[in-house]
């Protein structure tokens, strides 16, 4: 029977020891593609099976918003198909992702419901940026890094992610609806002077920008992912394959370009050799390459021939194996997309670090208390990095600011849901309470808005522990009883103000979980 380990699973009670074989589907905008692999180690392993389905879900998505219903059935068929192949080989653990063309459009979850109910397998909906994260886990598993900083950008049939990166973890990283597909559907014009789509590829792709603050951090270079940029290094003579780099300058680049934009549609097929469903979207997805190239400063691009697939496949394995240390990493990852969304906003980096470590420590150290899980930790790390983001706006009203910001923002290692659930963590840091006009809180589930109380509870606390934004108060101590919960402060003078502050901002601890709160060596009321 096969077991779907989403990324919301606990550990399971049997940890799988190697040989291990596992399976991902990536379901696609232009293809849907399946990875099944023996791993005999957490980055090594053997392909067993290696299959593309050409079917083209984003066709008509980025037009009329609606998944066609000949699509649909294509795709759940192929899908079928995967799962036959993972009982004839054995495989008991899969994730299966959806991506753009599934995540944007309006049926969407009618299409993951029928792929639940026709093939069992249940069928994941991600962001751009855990698309992002998860090709950047597949090149990080078959590329040294060193100590340099890389730029990475993955282009798919809806949309292209930019990330910085390096050997640690994803410093910047953007989802731009800018993918190959939909570039097709929303310039192309069926009998246009040739050189007229061309000229409007270039104008739409040089609206794509990347922050200045990439170049300040002086990439060491541009890795490219995604199916096209594999055909075009193939067109200039470069041979890109698994755990083999091939590099493509960005002189032959340009030259594919030229060649592509003089062939028609036809002659692409039959001149070049490329397959039906690459040889239209080839030239949008070369002029989006080319510009991100240029922004980046370099002059050659590296394709490792890895993607999304198999960044499903070794993010599957770690968890499956190495649960633990698996939920560390995923922490540290997620703390660092929230700093990177931080210096964005010019945050006081110093006080975010703080509070999330004090918050960190008291989520420990009151496990008994909360009952809440790895994933509600992240959130609650990622919320206290970014609680104060929105003075950006303005001081004023700010924990506001702080919703709206982080709700409209994507954070590596967080579904949609989990930022909603952040931004009102955040939003709560301060003063009052969620109130049924608090239309963010209220739209959330019942679950998440007792998750919401809990760790704003903790924020707060932690918070009002750098109260002077010093980092006076260097780690905290937590006892309970019955009736109180009594902290030890260990810290640099009197601490005055911070005990004023938790005075003033305890209250939501004591009524979400019914102990008062009071500080060591204080005199109670």
């Amino acid at each position: 029977m096969i077991q779907l380990l989403s990324r919301s699973s606990k550990a399971p009670d049997a940890v799988p020891g190697f040989p291990l074989r596992a399976a991902a589907v990536d379901v696609g905008s232009n293809a849907i593609r399946f990875l099944a692999a023996e791993f005999t180690g957490l980055t090594t392993y053997k392909v067993l099976a290696e299959v593309r389905q050409p079917v083209r879900l984003g066709h008509e998505v980025f037009l009329s918003g609606k998944l066609a219903r000949s699509a649909m059935e294509a795709a759940v068929e192929a899908i079928g198909g995967f799962r036959d192949r993972m009982e004839s080989l054995g495989i008991a653990h899969y994730r299966a992702v959806a991506t753009s063309a599934t995540r944007e459009s309006r049926n969407g979850g009618e299409f993951v419901a029928r792929v639940a109910r026709e093939t069992g397998i249940q069928l994941e909906v991600i962001t751009g940026r855990e698309e992002a994260r998860l090709v950047y886990e597949a090149i990080r598993a078959n590329t040294p890094f060193g100590k340099k900083k890389w730029m990475l950008v993955d282009l798919g049939g809806g949309s292209v992610e930019v990330s910085l990166v390096d050997s640690s973890s994803i410093l910047w990283s953007e989802s731009h609806t800018m993918g190959s597909v939909r570039l097709l559907e929303e310039l192309a014009t069926s009998g246009e002077e040739p050189g007229r789509f061309q000229r409007l590829l270039a104008e739409y792709a040089a609206t794509l920008r990347i922050p200045v603050i990439t170049k300040q951090w002086n990439p060491a270079g541009l890795i490219a992912t995604g199916g096209n940029i594999e055909a075009l290094a193939r067109l200039v003579g470069a041979e890109p394959g698994r755990g083999r780099l091939a590099t493509v300058s960005l002189a032959d680049l340009r030259g594919a370009i030229d060649k592509l934009s003089r062939l028609s549609y036809r002659e692409r097929v039959e001149q070049l050799g490329l397959r039906e469903d690459r040889a239209d979207v080839i030239l949008p997805a070369a002029m989006v390459y080319e510009r991100v190239a240029s922004l980046a400063g370099a002059t050659e691009i590296l394709v490792p021939a890895v993607g999304l697939k198999d960044g499903v496949l070794v993010d599957l394995v770690e968890d499956l194996t190495t649960h633990e240390a698996h939920e560390d990493r995923k922490e540290r990852d997620a703390v660092a997309g929230a700093l990177a969304l931080g210096k964005r906003y010019l945050f006081d980096e110093n006080h975010a670090t703080h509070v999330a470590r004090l918050a960190g420590s008291l989520f420990d150290q009151l496990q008994k208390v909360h009952r809440l899980e790895a994933s509600d930790r992240r959130i609650l790390m990622a919320a206290a990095v970014l609680h104060d983001i929105g003075i950006f706006i303005g001081h004023k009203k700010h924990h506001k600011h702080s919703l709206y910001i982080i709700g409209q923002s994507e954070i590596p290692e967080f579904t949609p849901r989990e930022i909603d659930i952040m931004a009102n963590v955040a939003r709560y840091h301060r003063k009052g309470t969620p109130a049924v006009h608090h239309e963010h809180f209220t739209r959330l589930a019942s679950d998440d808005r007792e998750r919401v109380v809990k760790l704003a509870s903790l924020l707060r606390i932690a918070d009002a522990l750098d109260r002077e934004h010093l980092q006076a108060v260097r780690s905290v101590k937590a006892n309970t009883s019955k009736t109180r919960l009594t902290l030890e402060l260990d810290g640099e003078g009197d601490l005055l103000l911070e005990r004023w502050a938790l005075r003033r901002k305890a209250g939501l601890f004591t009524e979400t979980f019914g102990l008062e709160v009071e500080v060591a060596g204080e005199k109670s009321e």
